[in-house]
């Protein structure tokens, strides 16, 4: 049994200030407009700063011969020095106010984009969680869902694969999905993804099988059965249970070989109630004896009879 889902769901959440949905954001706009202004004053101080720096150096490259010969004092050379060391240093400050401004504006006019909410792929609302004109949260942890969207041409299926059938379930195996309440149809898909652990308690392994759905029948959320066309490495036949013999050497089948009885060792994969799977000891197209007598011994002459006329020893 699965459970068919949406393939691609999303749920999208407003990351940010506190916007308002459904009408512009006057307040960002109103900050980054503000800050703007402040980034234009930043990068003139940066200017200035730098031909501050400029004038120092020049008066400094001018003064520094004089110092050496004597008609500069040496209080007015320590003054040109650190007055040109108290510029550069002005002019890393401004240059990192404007780094940081820039900074600002751009998680400010990330949160204005955020404003605008863009489906990733074409699809259908599902859910609305908020109304024209409401006052969501903006919170990356905590903050308000608006909507939920599906895309239904794909049909993506869960379903839990028994342990016995898991190890033949990879990516690219066929199914096929039936509903009970869609008698004449069937669709195919492929498995998509598995969850390569099974559950502890269930045993059971997580399969994920996306199924086309161009024309929109399978509706998100049934319940449907799903047939897994599993690849087998060994070939395994069914035969009625009724031809099993037990004893010391363990489960054994009679088959028909050239009149005679033939005792064959076999192991059973499933037990399927009447009948049971068994995957060594026969071959396709041999004759099983039912109901074999305990006295049946390898090289017993046997008739074979039609099924139901007289039992066959």
């Amino acid at each position: 049994m699965g459970f068919a889902q949406r393939r691609n769901c999303g749920r999208y959440q407003l990351i940010g200030e506190r916007l308002g949905c459904g009408y512009p954001n006057r307040a960002i706009d109103d900050q980054i407009a503000q800050n703007e202004a402040t980034l234009d004053q930043l990068k003139a101080a940066v200017q200035q700063a730098q031909a501050n720096a400029t004038l120092a150096q020049a008066t400094w490259g001018r003064d520094k011969p004089l110092l050496r010969d004597g008609w500069v004092i040496g209080h007015q050379g320590d003054i040109d020095l650190q007055t040109v060391k108290a510029d550069e240093a002005a002019v890393s400050v401004a240059q990192a106010n404007v780094v940081a401004q820039e900074h600002l504006l751009t998680v400010l006019r990330q949160n204005r984009a955020y404003a605008s909410v863009v489906a990733p792929f074409d699809g259908i609302i599902t859910q609305r969680n908020v109304d024209v004109g409401a006052l969501v949260q903006g919170n990356e942890n905590t903050g308000t869902f608006m909507f939920e969207t599906m895309q239904k041409n794909v049909i993506r299926v869960w379903v839990y694969v028994p342990q016995d059938a898991a190890f033949g379930v990879a990516p690219g195996v066929e199914a096929m999905v039936r509903v009970p309440e869609l008698p004449d149809r069937e669709f195919p898909g492929k498995v998509t993804r598995i969850a390569e652990a099974l559950q502890s308690g269930t045993r059971t392994l997580l399969t994920e099988i996306d199924i086309p759905n161009p024309d929109g029948a399978l509706p998100p959320g049934i319940y449907c059965s799903v047939e897994l066309k599993l690849p087998r490495k060994t070939p395994s036949f069914t035969i009625p249970a009724e031809a099993l013999l037990f004893n010391s050497k363990g489960l054994q089948a009679a088959v028909v070989k050239d009149g005679k009885a033939e005792i064959r060792t076999v192991r059973v994969a499933r037990d399927l109630g009447t009948r049971v799977e068994v995957d060594a000891g026969l071959r396709a197209g041999e004759r099983v004896i039912l109901n074999p007598p305990v006295t049946l011994v390898n090289g017993s002459k046997v008739q074979a009879r039609p099924l139901g006329t007289h039992p066959t020893t």
